[in-house]
């Protein structure tokens, strides 16, 4: 059987300040199939941004997007589904919202990102960055563990989803 695939998704600040985006989005991520493995809100500290956004060091939009994302709490996420990038960055919609606006309006960029930097939501962009990016917000977390031990009670769908915690749990296994 095909292994899930795990990725790291963040609902930015502007969507936190918005309870109505913020359980649509949600809403939609569990209409996809998705699992979430682990969640916690957490205002995200500067030398955290800086290490998540490497990158992008030197780019003209740097400094607006380290302001942006330390600005309020953000929702970070490691969910879990075949393909589990690709579903994801569909759903989000194009980086850049004036393209997501025009090709994909019912994403979540196009309903709900405000600019290029306050685009609504991260996703991975590969196996790699996304093993990289859960190891910044998550560094408890042990990803080949995961794949040992707990990838196929997700898989087979041996899991229930708590609510109140926005997590699935692994059946007569506690957090």
């Amino acid at each position: 059987m095909v292994p899930l695939q795990l990725t790291l998704a963040i609902l930015k600040p502007h969507v936190l300040k918005n309870p109505v985006a913020t359980e649509k989005i949600k809403y939609v991520i569990l209409q996809s199939e998705f699992k979430i493995v682990k969640l916690k809100t957490t205002t995200i500290s500067l030398k955290k941004a800086q290490e998540f956004y490497g990158e992008h060091k030197g780019k003209f939009f740097y400094k607006r997007l380290l302001s942006f994302m330390t600005s309020g709490p953000s929702e970070v996420m490691i969910m879990a589904k075949r393909d589990a990038i690709s579903h994801w960055r569909q759903l989000m919609g194009p980086t850049k919202v004036y393209k997501a606006q025009f090709e994909a309006p019912n994403s979540i960029r196009g309903m709900f990102g405000l600019s290029d930097t306050q685009n609504a939501a991260h996703g991975s962009d590969s196996p790699e960055s996304a093993k990289r990016e859960i190891g910044i917000f998550f560094p408890e977390f042990n990803y080949d563990k995961w794949f040992k031990e707990d990838e196929m009670h997700f898989r087979n769908n041996d899991v229930h989803f708590v609510p109140s915690l926005f997590i699935h749990q692994i059946n007569n296994k506690t957090i």
